[in-house]
């Protein structure tokens, strides 16, 4: 059977709404939650929006970099790439594999790149000086630990991050890393750590849940017109506490 012939078959068979099984930790220990395929057609959506609103387009190039067990995010933003009819690239996020983000890199040439980790820089940071590798691409999404690395080596890079079962990613404001507020609730605790709660549209409950992550949450209408909060990771004296500019 033609490889053509069984994905037609595979289409009209009745998928089951779960998706994923998102695991993820909290302030007292690993937790699990169901996540539907409408539900991640959803999260698409928005992280569409959000990669729209930092100038990607169809015909430009992007290197992901993420892990396996990241599917809940990772799917949504390969979805939303192929939605914006952006060629992409993946390499692990894991510092082992940081010569294929390296090859990748000098390869596509890309005008993103998304999900970059430390332990990736501390590898690429070997062979090759940061500034230069990412000074020039148009987009860097980091991770939080990645974030201050690569702002200290003049690249304005942007914030991406798990909060729990959601995903933050920071707007071109670079003010804060925005929830999907329709989907999520994220708030601060008195002892200075975040929490998650699912909004009323998902399928899998989940109460007002800390997460073992210090942080601050700013409501209200960003600069770049959402109305979504933002996470701002970490202490007063944070990366994430002010504009990348602000600093400079």
């Amino acid at each position: 059977m033609a490889r053509a012939d069984t994905l037609a078959r595979a289409r009209t068979l009745e998928r089951p709404e779960l998706a994923y099984l998102v695991r993820f930790p909290t302030a007292d220990g690993i937790r699990d939650m169901e996540l539907t395929w409408a539900e991640l057609a959803r999260d698409t959506d928005w992280v569409t929006a959000r990669l729209r609103e930092h100038g990607l387009t169809a015909g430009q190039r992007a290197l992901l970099t993420t892990s396996g067990f990241e599917g809940f995010w990772g799917h949504a933003v390969i979805g939303a790439l192929r939605s914006l009819k952006v060629t992409y690239g993946i390499a692990e996020a894991m510092g082992w594999d940081h010569r294929r983000t390296s090859v990748f890199h000098r390869e596509l040439d890309p005008h993103a790149v998304i999900g970059l980790s430390a332990e990736t820089l501390e590898g690429l940071a070997g062979t090759a000086d940061l500034g230069d590798m990412f000074r020039s691409t148009s987009l860097v999404l980091a991770r939080p630990a990645a974030v201050p690395i690569l702002r200290g080596v003049g690249v304005s890079a942007c914030l991406i991050s798990a909060v729990g079962p959601a995903l933050a990613l920071e707007c071109p404001e670079r003010c804060g890393a925005h929830v999907n507020g329709a989907e999520w609730r994220v708030g601060e605790r008195a002892d200075g750590q975040l929490y998650v709660a699912a909004g009323e549209g998902r399928a899998s409950l989940l109460p007002e849940t800390p997460l073992d992550i210090a942080g601050r949450v700013v409501t209200g209408r960003c600069a770049c017109g959402s109305e979504d909060p933002r996470v701002l990771l970490g202490d007063a004296n944070s990366p994430y506490s002010a504009p990348y500019s602000a600093r400079s």
